[in-house]
Protein backbone atom coordinates (compact mmCIF):
# COMPACT_ATOMS: atom_id res chain seq x y z
CA UNK A 1 0.00 0.00 0.00
CA UNK A 2 2.84 2.37 0.87
CA UNK A 3 4.59 1.56 -2.39
CA UNK A 4 1.48 2.37 -4.42
CA UNK A 5 1.02 5.68 -2.59
CA UNK A 6 4.65 6.66 -3.22
CA UNK A 7 4.34 5.76 -6.90
CA UNK A 8 1.16 7.85 -7.18
CA UNK A 9 2.92 10.85 -5.58
CA UNK A 10 5.92 10.42 -7.87
CA UNK A 11 3.78 10.35 -11.02
CA UNK A 12 1.81 13.37 -9.86
CA UNK A 13 4.97 15.40 -9.27
CA UNK A 14 6.53 14.36 -12.57
CA UNK A 15 3.31 15.12 -14.39
CA UNK A 16 3.10 18.59 -12.91
CA UNK A 17 6.76 19.23 -13.66
CA UNK A 18 6.50 18.16 -17.28
CA UNK A 19 3.14 19.81 -17.75
CA UNK A 20 4.35 23.32 -16.94
CA UNK A 21 4.49 25.56 -19.99
CA UNK A 22 6.67 28.62 -19.67
CA UNK A 23 5.28 31.73 -21.27
CA UNK A 24 7.86 33.27 -23.60
CA UNK A 25 8.96 36.80 -22.76
CA UNK A 26 7.76 39.56 -25.03
CA UNK A 27 10.09 41.93 -26.86
CA UNK A 28 9.58 44.72 -24.31
CA UNK A 29 10.19 42.36 -21.40
CA UNK A 30 13.44 41.10 -22.94
CA UNK A 31 14.55 44.67 -23.63
CA UNK A 32 13.71 45.74 -20.08
CA UNK A 33 15.87 42.91 -18.80
CA UNK A 34 18.94 44.52 -20.37
CA UNK A 35 20.77 47.01 -18.15
CA UNK A 36 22.06 49.02 -21.12
CA UNK A 37 18.51 49.50 -22.43
CA UNK A 38 17.27 50.81 -19.09
CA UNK A 39 20.20 53.21 -18.80
CA UNK A 40 19.71 54.39 -22.36
CA UNK A 41 16.06 55.08 -21.60
CA UNK A 42 17.02 57.14 -18.56
CA UNK A 43 19.55 59.14 -20.61
CA UNK A 44 16.97 59.87 -23.29
CA UNK A 45 14.48 60.94 -20.62
CA UNK A 46 17.03 63.28 -19.06
CA UNK A 47 17.78 64.75 -22.48
CA UNK A 48 14.08 65.44 -23.05
CA UNK A 49 13.77 67.12 -19.66
CA UNK A 50 16.89 69.18 -20.39
CA UNK A 51 15.51 70.32 -23.76
CA UNK A 52 12.12 71.18 -22.32
CA UNK A 53 13.59 73.23 -19.47
CA UNK A 54 15.92 75.09 -21.83
CA UNK A 55 13.02 75.97 -24.12
CA UNK A 56 10.95 77.05 -21.12
CA UNK A 57 13.63 79.49 -19.90
CA UNK A 58 14.38 80.78 -23.38
CA UNK A 59 17.74 82.22 -22.27
CA UNK A 60 20.80 80.57 -23.82
CA UNK A 61 23.18 82.55 -21.62
CA UNK A 62 21.52 81.11 -18.53
CA UNK A 63 20.70 77.56 -19.57
CA UNK A 64 21.10 76.41 -23.20
CA UNK A 65 18.91 73.70 -24.65
CA UNK A 66 20.12 70.17 -25.13
CA UNK A 67 20.11 70.71 -28.91
CA UNK A 68 22.32 73.81 -28.65
CA UNK A 69 24.70 71.98 -26.33
CA UNK A 70 24.98 69.02 -28.69
CA UNK A 71 25.65 71.38 -31.61
CA UNK A 72 28.45 73.06 -29.67
CA UNK A 73 29.84 69.65 -28.74
CA UNK A 74 29.72 68.49 -32.35
CA UNK A 75 31.49 71.66 -33.53
CA UNK A 76 34.24 71.14 -30.93
CA UNK A 77 34.62 67.49 -31.95
CA UNK A 78 34.62 68.31 -35.68
CA UNK A 79 37.31 70.97 -35.23
CA UNK A 80 39.50 68.55 -33.28
CA UNK A 81 39.65 70.82 -30.24
CA UNK A 82 37.60 68.53 -28.02
CA UNK A 83 39.76 65.50 -28.85
CA UNK A 84 42.97 67.38 -28.05
CA UNK A 85 41.55 68.68 -24.75
CA UNK A 86 40.41 65.20 -23.77
CA UNK A 87 43.82 63.76 -24.63
CA UNK A 88 45.57 66.32 -22.41
CA UNK A 89 43.24 65.66 -19.48
CA UNK A 90 43.34 61.87 -19.75
CA UNK A 91 47.12 61.80 -20.09
CA UNK A 92 47.62 63.82 -16.91
CA UNK A 93 44.93 61.78 -15.14
CA UNK A 94 46.59 58.49 -16.07
CA UNK A 95 49.96 59.66 -14.74
CA UNK A 96 48.59 60.93 -11.43
CA UNK A 97 46.23 58.00 -10.95
CA UNK A 98 48.93 55.41 -11.64
CA UNK A 99 51.37 57.00 -9.20
CA UNK A 100 48.66 57.31 -6.54
CA UNK A 101 47.59 53.66 -6.90
CA UNK A 102 51.20 52.45 -6.78
CA UNK A 103 51.93 54.43 -3.60
CA UNK A 104 48.64 53.24 -2.06
CA UNK A 105 49.55 49.61 -2.78
CA UNK A 106 52.98 50.09 -1.21
CA UNK A 107 51.52 51.79 1.86
CA UNK A 108 48.78 49.17 2.34
CA UNK A 109 51.25 46.30 1.89
CA UNK A 110 53.59 47.80 4.46
CA UNK A 111 50.68 48.31 6.84
CA UNK A 112 49.44 44.72 6.62
CA UNK A 113 52.90 43.16 7.03
CA UNK A 114 54.40 45.32 9.80
CA UNK A 115 53.10 47.02 12.92
CA UNK A 116 54.98 50.22 12.22
CA UNK A 117 53.41 50.24 8.76
CA UNK A 118 49.94 50.04 10.31
CA UNK A 119 50.76 52.96 12.60
CA UNK A 120 52.15 54.91 9.66
CA UNK A 121 49.04 54.35 7.53
CA UNK A 122 46.66 55.27 10.34
CA UNK A 123 48.63 58.41 11.17
CA UNK A 124 49.00 59.64 7.61
CA UNK A 125 45.41 58.97 6.61
CA UNK A 126 44.05 60.70 9.71
CA UNK A 127 46.19 63.72 8.83
CA UNK A 128 45.86 63.99 5.07
CA UNK A 129 42.68 62.16 4.04
CA UNK A 130 40.38 64.96 5.32
CA UNK A 131 42.51 67.57 3.51
CA UNK A 132 40.93 68.52 0.16
CA UNK A 133 43.31 68.08 -2.73
CA UNK A 134 42.33 71.45 -4.15
CA UNK A 135 43.67 73.08 -0.96
CA UNK A 136 47.16 71.99 -1.98
CA UNK A 137 47.10 74.02 -5.19
CA UNK A 138 49.00 77.01 -3.74
CA UNK A 139 51.75 74.73 -2.41
CA UNK A 140 51.86 72.83 -5.69
CA UNK A 141 52.45 76.12 -7.52
CA UNK A 142 55.36 76.96 -5.24
CA UNK A 143 56.96 73.52 -5.28
CA UNK A 144 56.43 72.44 -8.89
CA UNK A 145 55.62 75.64 -10.75
CA UNK A 146 53.11 75.91 -13.55
CA UNK A 147 52.33 72.87 -15.62
CA UNK A 148 51.75 69.15 -15.40
CA UNK A 149 53.84 68.49 -12.30
CA UNK A 150 51.58 70.55 -10.07
CA UNK A 151 48.43 68.87 -11.32
CA UNK A 152 49.95 65.40 -10.92
CA UNK A 153 50.84 66.26 -7.33
CA UNK A 154 47.25 67.09 -6.35
CA UNK A 155 45.98 64.05 -8.26
CA UNK A 156 48.26 61.74 -6.32
CA UNK A 157 46.97 63.23 -3.08
CA UNK A 158 43.34 62.73 -4.13
CA UNK A 159 43.90 59.09 -5.09
CA UNK A 160 46.39 57.85 -2.51
CA UNK A 161 44.43 57.89 0.71
CA UNK A 162 41.11 56.55 -0.59
CA UNK A 163 42.75 53.60 -2.34
CA UNK A 164 45.12 52.87 0.57
CA UNK A 165 42.28 52.82 3.10
CA UNK A 166 40.05 50.60 0.95
CA UNK A 167 42.92 48.20 0.22
CA UNK A 168 43.97 47.94 3.85
CA UNK A 169 40.36 47.42 4.94
CA UNK A 170 40.03 44.64 2.38
CA UNK A 171 43.21 42.99 3.64
CA UNK A 172 41.92 43.05 7.21
CA UNK A 173 38.65 41.39 6.14
CA UNK A 174 40.38 38.32 4.70
CA UNK A 175 39.43 35.25 6.72
CA UNK A 176 41.90 33.62 9.08
CA UNK A 177 41.51 30.35 7.17
CA UNK A 178 42.98 31.85 4.00
CA UNK A 179 45.69 33.53 6.02
CA UNK A 180 46.70 30.23 7.60
CA UNK A 181 46.71 28.52 4.20
CA UNK A 182 49.17 31.10 2.96
CA UNK A 183 51.36 30.72 6.03
CA UNK A 184 51.29 26.93 5.74
CA UNK A 185 52.60 27.21 2.18
CA UNK A 186 55.44 29.34 3.48
CA UNK A 187 54.28 32.54 1.83
CA UNK A 188 55.64 35.72 3.37
CA UNK A 189 56.02 39.37 2.46
CA UNK A 190 55.02 40.40 -1.04
CA UNK A 191 54.28 36.81 -2.19
CA UNK A 192 51.82 36.40 0.68
CA UNK A 193 50.10 39.68 -0.21
CA UNK A 194 50.02 38.95 -3.95
CA UNK A 195 48.79 35.34 -3.78
CA UNK A 196 46.49 35.43 -0.75
CA UNK A 197 45.42 38.90 0.30
CA UNK A 198 44.93 40.69 -3.02
CA UNK A 199 42.65 38.03 -4.64
CA UNK A 200 40.59 37.65 -1.45
CA UNK A 201 40.29 41.41 -0.87
CA UNK A 202 39.81 42.41 -4.51
CA UNK A 203 36.17 43.59 -4.13
CA UNK A 204 37.31 46.17 -1.57
CA UNK A 205 40.32 47.07 -3.69
CA UNK A 206 38.12 47.57 -6.74
CA UNK A 207 35.76 49.80 -4.73
CA UNK A 208 38.76 51.85 -3.64
CA UNK A 209 39.95 52.17 -7.24
CA UNK A 210 36.52 53.47 -8.26
CA UNK A 211 36.48 56.03 -5.45
CA UNK A 212 40.04 57.09 -6.25
CA UNK A 213 39.14 57.51 -9.91
CA UNK A 214 36.16 59.71 -9.07
CA UNK A 215 38.24 61.86 -6.73
CA UNK A 216 41.01 62.17 -9.31
CA UNK A 217 38.67 63.13 -12.15
CA UNK A 218 36.96 65.85 -10.11
CA UNK A 219 40.29 67.17 -8.84
CA UNK A 220 41.77 67.22 -12.34
CA UNK A 221 38.99 69.37 -13.79
CA UNK A 222 39.14 71.77 -10.84
CA UNK A 223 42.94 71.98 -11.04
CA UNK A 224 42.85 72.61 -14.79
CA UNK A 225 40.53 75.55 -14.22
CA UNK A 226 43.22 77.13 -12.02
CA UNK A 227 46.36 76.04 -13.83
CA UNK A 228 44.80 76.63 -17.22
CA UNK A 229 44.19 80.25 -16.27
CA UNK A 230 47.78 80.54 -15.01
CA UNK A 231 49.62 78.82 -17.81
CA UNK A 232 47.27 79.36 -20.73
CA UNK A 233 47.01 75.66 -21.48
CA UNK A 234 45.15 72.65 -20.23
CA UNK A 235 42.48 70.13 -20.95
CA UNK A 236 38.75 70.10 -20.47
CA UNK A 237 38.88 72.41 -17.45
CA UNK A 238 40.60 75.09 -19.49
CA UNK A 239 38.11 74.53 -22.34
CA UNK A 240 35.24 75.20 -19.93
CA UNK A 241 36.89 78.28 -18.41
CA UNK A 242 37.84 79.78 -21.76
CA UNK A 243 34.34 79.45 -23.18
CA UNK A 244 32.85 80.87 -19.98
CA UNK A 245 34.95 84.02 -20.40
CA UNK A 246 33.74 84.32 -23.99
CA UNK A 247 30.11 83.77 -22.88
CA UNK A 248 29.87 80.70 -25.11
CA UNK A 249 27.58 78.99 -22.60
CA UNK A 250 26.53 76.13 -24.94
CA UNK A 251 30.23 75.29 -25.27
CA UNK A 252 30.59 75.44 -21.49
CA UNK A 253 27.78 72.90 -21.17
CA UNK A 254 29.39 70.87 -23.97
CA UNK A 255 32.60 70.71 -21.93
CA UNK A 256 30.66 69.66 -18.84
CA UNK A 257 28.85 67.04 -20.91
CA UNK A 258 32.20 65.70 -22.14
CA UNK A 259 33.39 65.43 -18.52
CA UNK A 260 30.23 63.51 -17.62
CA UNK A 261 30.50 61.28 -20.70
CA UNK A 262 34.08 60.28 -19.90
CA UNK A 263 33.12 59.49 -16.32
CA UNK A 264 30.14 57.47 -17.52
CA UNK A 265 32.27 55.43 -19.93
CA UNK A 266 35.00 54.75 -17.36
CA UNK A 267 32.47 53.63 -14.76
CA UNK A 268 30.17 51.56 -16.98
CA UNK A 269 32.70 50.15 -19.45
CA UNK A 270 36.19 50.03 -17.95
CA UNK A 271 35.36 49.26 -14.33
CA UNK A 272 32.32 47.16 -15.23
CA UNK A 273 34.45 44.99 -17.52
CA UNK A 274 37.13 44.66 -14.84
CA UNK A 275 34.52 43.71 -12.25
CA UNK A 276 32.94 41.13 -14.55
CA UNK A 277 36.32 39.57 -15.34
CA UNK A 278 37.37 39.34 -11.69
CA UNK A 279 35.01 39.41 -8.70
CA UNK A 280 31.91 38.23 -10.58
CA UNK A 281 33.80 35.54 -12.45
CA UNK A 282 35.26 34.35 -9.16
CA UNK A 283 31.81 34.23 -7.58
CA UNK A 284 32.57 36.95 -5.03
CA UNK A 285 29.61 39.09 -6.17
CA UNK A 286 26.23 38.30 -7.70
Amino acid sequence: MALERNEFIRRSVVGKATGVVQKPLGAWERLYGQAWARKLFLLVLLGIVWEAYGLYLGNELLFPTFGATMKALWDAVASGEMASRMAVSLKVLLIGYSIGVALAALLATTAITTRIGTDLLETLTSMFNPLPAIALLPLALIWFGLGTGSIVFVLVHSVLWAVALATHSGFLSVSNTLRMVGRNYGLTGFRYVAKILIPAAFPSILAGLKIGWAFAWRTLIAAELVFGVSSGSGGLGWFIYENKNELEIPSVFAGLLAVIAIGFVIENVVFATLEKATVRKWGMQH
